[in-house]
């Protein structure tokens, strides 16, 4: 077959310094076969910077550091939903009624809100209120997700399968029609902060009770993969709880932490 025809040029050569520019800014290892995606992610980026090529867009993003954020924005957005993995929060649930403290949750890639949004939703039914005892801090590498997060504005379809959703989101009227909007007294109970995991320093302050961090660590290699886990951990708690996602297996770290449910594990 021919290849394929696109709008702009963009060869193998493009395609591997994304990846190498990705990696070293997100930790993110593209695999080979994610040259379209890629293509497919930035090809916006290049039309409204009115470029030709691909490799003109990479060399302008290395001297442009609003551009680059708009980069790192593109490959790093990863589609999610209200209460996806549900056993993830009944483990939740069952862990603060277990008698343990639970004061701080942290989701360490919350995407566009809906993680941590029902991560506060789960809390606010166990306590029957939203005068609860608990900050939950949401952060995400993707500072548009993170706009979109704290609006707390999404599709009415979205939140449709929330029994309880009249509880927690005012129904869109007029030009809003179609949306569904987070009650303030739901948004008031989470904290949004811009943070890449690969820096240095994170601003999370004080050891966390929980730690949400899931389908992130497929997406590194398995050295870092492990460095990490070790930096997560030593955000938790001892006895805190780490929730990783679907596709993750930590049991080669059972010095670290113990599995108590489908990839939910306890701090050591």
């Amino acid at each position: 077959m021919p290849p394929l025809e696109r709008e702009f040029q963009y060869t193998q050569e493009d395609f591997q310094r994304v990846r190498l520019l990705l990696k070293s800014l997100s930790g993110i290892n593209l695999v080979e076969t994610k040259d379209s995606m890629v293509y497919s992610r930035i090809a916006s980026r290049v039309r409204y910077l009115k470029m030709t090529k691909v490799s003109d867009y990479l060399a302008f993003i290395e001297r442009d550091e609003e551009e680059l954020q708009h980069f790192v924005n593109a490959l790093t957005t990863n589609l999610t939903s209200f209460f996806r993995e549900c056993h993830h929060f009944e483990q939740l649930e069952k862990f603060v009624q277990s008698g343990e403290k639970v004061n701080r949750i942290w989701s360490a890639a919350s995407s566009t809100g809906e993680e941590p949004y029902s991560i506060a939703m789960s809390l606010v039914r166990l306590w029957d209120k939203f005068d609860i005892p608990v900050q939950v801090v949401a952060s995400d590498i993707n500072s548009h997700v993170l706009q979109t997060a704290s609006t707390g504005e999404y599709e009415l379809e979205s939140v449709k399968s929330i029994t309880d959703k009249k509880r927690f989101f005012f129904k869109g009227k007029g030009k809003c029609e179609g949306l569904a909007r987070v009650k303030p007294e739901l948004r008031n109970l989470i904290e949004f902060r811009q943070i890449n995991l690969l820096n240095a320093t994170w601003p999370i302050e004080e050891k966390q009770d929980v730690i949400f961090c899931r389908n992130v660590m497929i997406y590194f290699e398995k050295e870092q993969q492990e460095a990490l886990l070790v930096r997560l951990l030593s955000k938790l708690r001892k006895g805190g709880m780490y929730i990783a996602g679907h596709s993750e297996n930590f049991s080669q770290f059972a010095h670290l932490m113990s599995p108590v449910g489908r990839t939910t594990y306890i701090k050591n």
